[in-house]
């Protein structure tokens, strides 16, 4: 059905033109989002990677089979959302689809990269094609088509240099996160404070399961502040591990391991801290991930009561962090002027006499799934003796690969609340096998120990599962997870 529509600041050809604008806008940001998406999932070429008379790229690899059914799908599934025809949004999808081809070969024929900007042309055909076709829908003058051309073009060339800016380069030259799009989204979010407040408020995981269903819980069973009470009360965990091929040198070596602190979700949590370590000397100290307690927003409370835990530690041969899935690729100057020596993809030697262990340390393996241990093990003999530290446990085939010898990490908080009569986690928030998601274990020749972490997530109660603070001795001696001697004791 074709529509008259009046032109003399008439209302109803301006909520049209608003649509009509709102469909161009999602008909061309589908491919891109899906991109981000998908990766490389369904990323078949439109043009079946053939090649022009010219020996050029017929389109090139930027247009997919998938990013033009993204298109045409969102353009139709928009329009019905807005009362128009899916007929309308199937064309509008479609032509901009058409346009946008015609310019990928247009530039291939000018022999620009696929990917290269060129304004104008890259929106010229991709806005001019649908708005043609709506003029003739509407029985529109030219009048509004012009209108509608000349708001797409530079709003879509603007966007596209912000989306690729924030999602697809490199944020700096030596920026130590795997650069994929949907990694580069996730950082984005978690590293800036304007998160919508619905989105905040009505998340379920965060608002709706733990601060209304399980908090509500306990406090209905008048339980709440016992548990309150049981996750300030964070155990000095010691604990010996007899390791084979432990070089001479390190005999005794003792490395004082921290995870999840999340120190802004309790307060009094960063003294109790203080108390503990103040009173331990250690050869070095490990930060096993999570400053902060949210996945959004500011970290700047967690980094204050994070330094004035280092200021109190006693390690002789330094501090060294990985990064958790709580926290922001960009708290990594504030943690290294902190005096946290952060290793992220990377690998650091520890020598005594003529004889080295490696300290390896990734990215987070669980929620950015930038764990590269090829990165971090280039600099490491194949035959060298290496202590690999992760935020999770979910690395832990890949590390027995690379021969570690020593697999340490957290991020299960041990379960944090535990049936009296059930003494292992129950939820762990992790792929990792339920065997290895506390305490001490072994995969292989591979010993691990996954801390039940400082402090608590979700909602700051813990039953039957008390925060640790763990004092790893290593001995050279046959590893056994079943000989190996705990100690634990109220500082």
């Amino acid at each position: 059905m074709l529509y008259s529509v009046r032109y003399k600041g008439d209302p109803i050809i301006i909520l049209i033109g608003l649509k009509i604008i709102t469909l161009l806008f999602a008909a061309n940001a589908a491919p891109p989002v899906l991109g981000v998406l998908l990766e490389d999932k369904w990323n078949w070429p439109l043009d079946g990677n053939r090649r022009f008379v010219d020996g050029e790229p017929l389109l090139g690899s930027h247009k997919t089979i998938r990013g033009a059914i993204g298109s045409i799908a969102a353009g139709t599934l928009l329009s019905l959302l807005f009362g128009l025809s899916p007929i309308l949004g199937f064309c509008i999808g479609f032509f901009s689809m058409l346009g946008d081809v015609l310019s990928s070969f247009l530039k291939r024929r000018f022999k620009l990269a696929c990917g290269a900007a060129a304004p104008i042309l890259d929106q010229l055909f991709e806005g001019l094609f649908p708005l043609l076709f709506v003029k003739y829908y509407f029985s529109w003058n030219w009048a509004p088509v012009i209108v509608l051309l000349l708001l797409f073009i530079p709003t879509t060339h603007f966007g596209a240099i912000l989306f690729k800016k924030k999602l697809i380069s490199r944020p700096h030259e030596r920026y130590p996160r795997l650069v994929r799009s949907r990694t580069r989204f996730k950082a984005w979010r978690a590293c800036h404070i304007p998160l919508p407040p619905l989105e905040r408020y009505l998340n379920f995981e965060n608002i709706i399961y733990y601060k209304w269903i399980v908090a509500g819980f306990f406090k209905l069973i008048k339980q709440y502040d016992t548990g309150v009470r049981n996750a300030l009360d964070v155990r000095f965990r010691q604990l010996e591990l007899q390791l084979a091929d432990l070089p001479v040198s390190f005999d005794s070596f003792r490395i004082l391991f921290l995870c999840d602190l999340h120190l802004d979700g309790m307060p009094g949590l960063a003294e109790r801290v203080i108390d503990i370590v103040s009173g331990v000397e250690s050869d070095i100290c490990i930060i096993g991930g999570d400053i902060r307690s949210e996945m959004y927003g500011s970290s700047f409370l967690a980094i204050r009561r994070l330094r004035q835990i280092v200021e109190n530690i006693k390690a002789r041969e330094g501090v060294f962090g990985v990064l958790g899935n709580h926290d922001c690729i960009e708290i990594i100057p504030d943690l290294e002027d902190a005096g946290i020596c952060m290793l992220v993809n990377d690998a650091y030697p520890l020598r005594r006499n003529s004889e080295t262990i490696w300290l390896v340390g990734v990215d987070d393996p669980h929620y950015y799934k930038s764990h590269d241990l090829r990165s971090a093990f280039k600099e490491v003999p194949k035959d060298g003796f290496s202590i690999f530290v992760a935020h999770s446990p979910e690395a832990y085939k890949e590390a027995a690969q690379r021969m570690v010898r020593l697999y340490l990490c957290g991020h299960t908080h041990g379960g944090q609340i535990r049936l009296p009569f059930y003494n292992r986690p129950i939820i762990t928030h992790s792929r990792a096998p339920r065997t290895i998601a506390s305490g001490l274990w072994q995969y292989g020749d591979m010993c691990g120990y996954t801390s039940s972490g400082v402090g608590t997530s979700g909602v700051p109660v813990r039953f039957n599962c008390p925060g640790e603070i763990v004092l790893l001795t290593l001995k050279k001696r046959n590893c056994s997870a079943t000989k190996a001697q705990r100690h634990s004791s109220k500082v």
